[in-house]
């Protein structure tokens, strides 16, 4: 019955211990594989996922919608524009509906409180699709992409290029879980919020170029993130040689890897050359939202499954 046993969210990177990510990225290692051999995987029948949208998607809502299909459930789209939260209806009153009605949620809005209110008032797991102040899917997504291609994350480097937002404070959980360091390189005025990092694996660079130095992973993210666009002339100036170019690239690890959590805008905030190179592994890094997110819907649901 509901209410028996605590409910697991996944509402920050910071949710999860290290053995429970470990976990989930082996799992969402095995679903891939069963994924791309066409085995018919469904271990959600008569499972319903409830998909919140404050902030329109394209990756998110595929990943999620596509994801709880294949692993035989079904998936509801419902955008608050079109929904009593569009008109007023508490986040608390929303959170105790929905959850009597479907077995998972994932909530795709702005801060990061409004998410945090309605899983409090929820009966299932609350996924947290991405909020202003953090991103945890995604992620999850880039280090299991790490995992693929290079390996335990564990010890390296990550050079981060870009303002401090949702991805990067993400990031800083994720360097204090898996252990590894971060270099940042933000531009003057759009510096990280002390109140939102809780780890000393990082440290601060005024040169985007030199945080890129010997760095095992380059990762950048657009300039003007959804909700800023009034402010795009103005962040164009600030970012001016921010872009991650080739000359970044080469003071890298001759091994080192690119990503961006798209879309991306080449000439900006990064070149055609970078993105589209072979150290770039953007399209993977964007297919693995699939496989996570379909172990981490695996895990809130099931718990732990010894299956190959």
């Amino acid at each position: 019955m509901p209410g028996t046993t605590p409910i697991k969210h996944f509402l920050q990177f910071s949710d999860f211990t290290r053995d429970e990510f470990e976990y989930v990225i082996k799992r969402a290692a095995i679903i891939k594989r069963k994924f791309k051999a066409y085995e018919v995987y469904h271990p959600l029948v008569d499972r319903t996922l409830m998909m919140v949208f404050e902030k329109s998607s394209t990756r998110t809502r595929l990943s999620f919608e596509a994801g709880m299909h294949q692993l035989g459930g079904a998936a509801i789209y419902l955008n608050t524009r079109d929904s009593q939260l569009g008109r007023g209806e508490p986040v608390e009153d929303a959170g105790q509906v929905m959850s009597r009605m479907c077995d998972i949620i994932m909530v795709r809005t702005f801060g990061q409180d409004i998410i945090e209110r309605f899983a409090a008032h929820s009966r299932v797991p609350v996924i947290n699709g991405l909020t202003n102040e953090h991103h945890p899917c995604q992620v999850l997504a880039d280090v299991f992409t790490f995992w693929e291609h290079r390996g335990s994350i564990a010890g390296k480097t990550v050079a981060w290029i870009g303002d401090a937002n949702n991805m990067l404070y993400s990031w800083l959980q994720a360097a204090e879980v898996f252990g590894f360091h971060l270099n940042v390189s933000t531009p003057k005025g759009y510096e990280l919020d002390p109140s939102l990092v809780s780890t000393s694996r990082y440290t601060l660079f005024d040169n985007p170029s030199d945080a890129c130095a010997g760095a095992h992973l380059v990762n950048t993210d657009v300039w003007t993130s959804m909700g800023y666009e009034k402010e795009n002339a103005e962040r164009l100036k600030a970012f001016d040689g921010f872009i991650v170019d080739e000359d970044k690239m080469a003071r890298a690890a001759s091994d080192a890897l690119f990503m961006h959590c798209l879309p991306a805008h080449r000439g900006e905030e990064v070149s055609a050359g970078v993105i589209d190179g072979p150290q770039s592994v953007v399209w993977d890094e964007a297919e693995n939202r699939l496989h996570v997110q379909k172990a981490l819907i695996e895990y809130l649901l099931l718990g732990r499954i010894e299956d190959n």
